[in-house]
């Protein structure tokens, strides 16, 4: 085959790249690995097929074809280039991500440890030119046993087909379009070890719901998103753990596990890309979370989660910001019931930060981007009203300052060092080193 060939597949992918940057957004971060991976499987094919032709008779040999590459397309592959071996296409595409951190508290030393944060194997198949499934398991701190604390889940399950005019459709267990984080989250996507607290306390982290979803684009530069899905089961908080502290909607995420459906939820999201390196967005999540279950004291009480964002790439900076609200009606009659305990269910909670990264230095084997983030969070930040005196207080934000870099080693993996001050709890003080990958 003639090097036209390669050349082809190459046009045929910048040609076919703005077409991905339809696709969803956890599709994007991944879309120029597999495009990379797919042409290298491309060049291996030609090169046994230039072997094959070499080792014939020269009466045998076929005539060299110029038709245009479709493996970048994944679409029906044409006579001129089928082969006895295999079409030269790549209707499967594996991918992956992992992180090893460290942590090391300041003012408790003995504390510290080293954690095999997560490993994620993702498998995206495509039937045909509109339909394709993706899927994502995921093991996290290593071990997954009875006695240990490490899990094993899916991350993701989902069917999607194009359904023309630029929409989409998708059908299972989908990534929330919630925040900058939730639907972009390998570590090469990120600055600083740890994910940011707010798209973790606030918004959990990596959140998940079964059910159907749409999304498309329209105008300049406008995309949306929205679905019907399962939500929140209130039944599952527990008023004596400190789980509820850390992350209210953690704690009673249901992440397609025998999830509660009696009360379904709506999301929507509308994110705007018109202008070069800019992205401004927000979205929405509402739904009740008490199931009609029998007895329960919260059957009317509905969860609302707000998002607003933005991020900006000028150059060699890399600036964001973001706030989120999230509000818990009717849990006064559920907060009665536990009383005495140290958990009870937050009215509202809230959050925000800001952040500025610098592509400081890089050559083509490195890159290095120096980073701050200041952000406050309170996952208690307001309590229903209780008769007689019982009201519950509100409890103080707390405020973090990271400081960091990260070291970008080729175009999948990253080292990570940072520091972070806690305003209230300063025995939160940590320095976190990590390193991390994603194909």
């Amino acid at each position: 085959m003639k090097p036209s060939v390669i050349n082809a597949a190459l046009a045929a992918a910048i040609v076919m790249a703005p077409i991905a940057g339809h696709a969803q957004e956890t599709d994007l971060a991944k879309r120029v690995e597999q495009l990379a991976a797919e042409l290298d499987q491309l060049k291996a094919e030609l090169a046994a097929q230039r072997a094959q032709a070499a080792a014939a008779p020269r009466s045998a040999a076929p005539a060299p074809s110029t038709a245009p590459a479709q493996a970048m397309t994944n679409a029906p592959v044409s006579a001129a280039w089928a082969t006895p071996a295999a079409a030269l296409r790549a209707d499967t595409v594996f991918s992956g991500y992992g992180e090893v951190n460290y942590n090391h508290p300041v003012r408790n030393a003995s504390a510290s440890q080293a954690d095999v944060r997560r490993a994620v194997i993702g498998i995206q198949h495509r039937f045909d030119d509109k339909t394709k499934v993706v899927a994502e398991f995921e093991w996290e701190h290593a071990v997954a046993s009875a006695g240990d604390r490490g899990e094993t889940e899916i991350e993701q399950l989902y069917v999607e087909r194009e359904l023309g005019g630029g929409m989409r459709g998708k059908a299972g267990l989908f990534l929330m379009p919630v925040g900058l984080l939730n639907q972009t989250h390998e570590p090469t996507a990120y600055y600083g070890v740890e994910r940011n607290f707010v798209e973790t306390a606030i918004i959990p982290t990596t959140w998940r719901e079964a059910g159907l979803g749409l999304s498309g684009e329209f105008g300049d530069g406008f995309a949306w998103d929205a679905g019907l899905t399962t939500g929140f089961d209130l039944g599952k908080w527990d008023p004596a753990s400190e789980e509820g502290r850390e992350s209210p909607l953690g704690s009673i995420h249901q992440e397609g596990q025998l999830a509660k459906s009696r009360d379904l939820s709506l999301h929507g999201a509308l994110n705007w890309r018109g202008y070069p390196g800019l992205l401004v967005g927000g979205s929405v999540f509402t739904g009740k979370a008490g199931h009609a279950t029998p007895g329960f004291a919260a059957n009317d009480a509905r969860l609302t989660l707000l998002d607003l964002h933005t991020r900006f790439t000028p150059g060699a900076w890399d600036l964001s910001a973001l706030w989120a609200y999230g509000r818990i009606t009717n849990t006064g009659a559920l907060n009665a019931t536990f009383a005495g305990n140290p958990t009870p269910v937050p009215n509202s909670f809230a959050g925000w930060y800001l952040q500025a990264a610098y592509k400081l230095w890089q050559n083509a084997d490195y890159a290095l981007s120096p980073f701050a983030r200041v952000e406050s969070f309170n996952t208690a930040r307001s309590y229903a009203s209780q008769p007689g005196g019982l009201d519950v207080p509100a409890t103080p934000y707390e405020h973090v300052a990271t400081v960091g870099a990260n070291l970008m080693v080729g175009q999948g993996v990253v080292l990570k060092a940072d520091y972070q001050k806690f305003r209230q709890d300063k025995t939160r003080d940590r320095v976190n080193l990590g390193v991390g990958f994603a194909y």
